[in-house]
């Protein structure tokens, strides 16, 4: 179990690149199934969950070649199938929760796909029906071994048809369609995700000859064709990771340029941290966070209420930056309810937090109120257990914070989202070691 050790209290200065996007990366690595011609992608994130992706493909049999740091060239034109029944595969699929995105583009080439009940991050529940369903009413069967844990769909041909989601699911839109581009027919997907990583992956499609249109609303028609083309797709930098270094230029009154975040596909990201009191300067498309000398005031609403923060599906606020934006609030002035709603147990890393110093009431599994410091009471450092990707660099942000010396275990959870973290935080000044 790897290790940070982090020497906290210092300002850090600089610039920071954020690194592309995971969310986007698990989905269209997937994509490359749907044909046989090459694609070429760019901005690959060299983080663990993706490199497990990679691997997943190589053992199906995809042609992978780097051609650069972070881009690399996929062929699928000999896919091995065989390796979905075996051994291994029941292995290496358990260990990524983002190797369900595989059954949508085996099943619309092959007619087939299969997947073990993937893992993932401890948060609690995030079940796989919306998937499953979107591809019975595409015409697949449905099939579980319950003993192995082990899911199948098969499809002589899939046909499209109308379909509303029970959830606006980003991962089950993005399976669904990718089985529907190949499907006979029409097909409707009404509560559609529209997040800019899904329309990222519908522009993909579109260019390798789908026919997608209704992308970045709720409402995709999808005309199925018979082949697919290969393409190149760059990836957009990670909202999440963007969202992680304002958190931490606020909290270490540190003035810090990211660099190439691509303000159009932010959302509300910036307005929620100026809700903050944080500020934020657009300088073409960098952000620029000033030294924030004298703290950062949390809004109240006009009638002088307390401001909550919750996620939502987008255009709401992500769910993976609920646990930054607790974390920056406890230097705050003011206080500001937290309202986690799309999962469970993202919540359960605040007693780390209080062990710190942090004034955190935990209301119930969904709700924290934070009494921000405002710097008048620094964090303290501690020893404690990175318990999933968002909360272990939410923990890492406060041991930046704290006074004294902080070491994080299990960093390994953080190495699966943020790629080379360590390194690039000691360039901008962040005393960081790993052990």
């Amino acid at each position: 179990m790897g290790t940070f050790k982090i020497e906290g209290g210092h300002k850090l200065h600089g610039e920071i690149t954020p690194q592309g996007a995971k969310n986007e990366a698990l989905q269209i690595l997937c994509a490359v199934l749907l044909t046989p011609d090459e694609v070429v992608i760019n901005n690959i994130p060299d983080i663990l969950d993706v490199n497990k992706l990679i691997s997943l493909l190589e053992n199906l049999g995809v042609k992978i070649q780097k051609k650069g740091k972070g881009s690399y060239s996929f062929k699928a034109d000999d896919i091995n199938l065989s390796y979905l029944q075996s051994e291994q595969f029941k292995t290496d699929g358990r260990g990524l929760r983002g190797s369900i995105m595989l059954v949508g583009p085996l099943l619309a080439r092959y007619g087939k796909g299969y997947i073990p009940k993937p893992g993932g991050d401890k948060i609690g529940r995030r079940r796989l029906d919306t998937h499953f369903e979107g591809f019975i009413q595409l015409g697949a069967k449905f099939r579980y071994n319950k003993e192995e844990h082990f899911y199948g769909v098969e499809a002589k041909r899939l046909k499209g048809t109308y379909m509303l989601l029970d959830e606006a699911s980003v991962t089950g839109t993005a399976n669904i369609v990718m089985a529907a581009v190949l499907a006979e027919g029409q097909t409707t997907i009404y509560n559609a995700a529209c997040e800019p990583y899904l329309q990222q992956l519908c522009k993909m499609l579109n260019r390798m000859g789908a026919k997608i249109s209704g992308i970045g609303s709720n409402l995709l028609v999808i005309d199925g064709v018979l082949n697919l083309k290969g393409t190149e797709h760059t990836m957009l930098p990670d909202m999440i990771e963007i969202g992680s270094w304002i958190g931490l230029a606020a909290m270490t009154k540190s003035e810090l340029t990211i660099k190439n975040v691509s303000w159009d596909d932010l959302g509300q990201i910036p307005s929620v941290f100026r809700k903050l009191g944080i500020s934020l300067e657009k300088r073409g498309d960098d952000i620029y966070i000033p030294e924030h000398k004298e703290g950062y005031k949390i809004h109240n609403y006009i009638d002088g209420s307390i401001l909550t923060i919750s996620d939502a599906p987008w255009p709401g606020l992500t769910p993976d930056l609920l646990s930054i934006i607790l974390v920056i609030s406890t230097q705050a002035k003011g206080e500001v309810l937290i309202h986690q709603k799309m999962f469970e147990s993202r919540l359960f890393f605040v007693d780390k937090l209080i062990d710190m110093g942090a004034k955190i009431i935990l209301c119930d599994p969904h709700r924290a109120t934070v009494i921000g410091h405002n710097f008048k009471s620094t964090l303290k450092s501690t020893t404690m257990v990175s318990p999933d990707i968002r909360a272990g660099v939410s923990l890492l942000i406060a041991a930046l914070c704290a006074k004294g010396t902080s070491i994080i275990h299990n960093i390994e959870q953080i190495d699966r989202g943020y790629e080379d973290i360590d390194n690039r935080l000691r360039a901008i000044g962040a005393k960081i070691e790993r052990m």
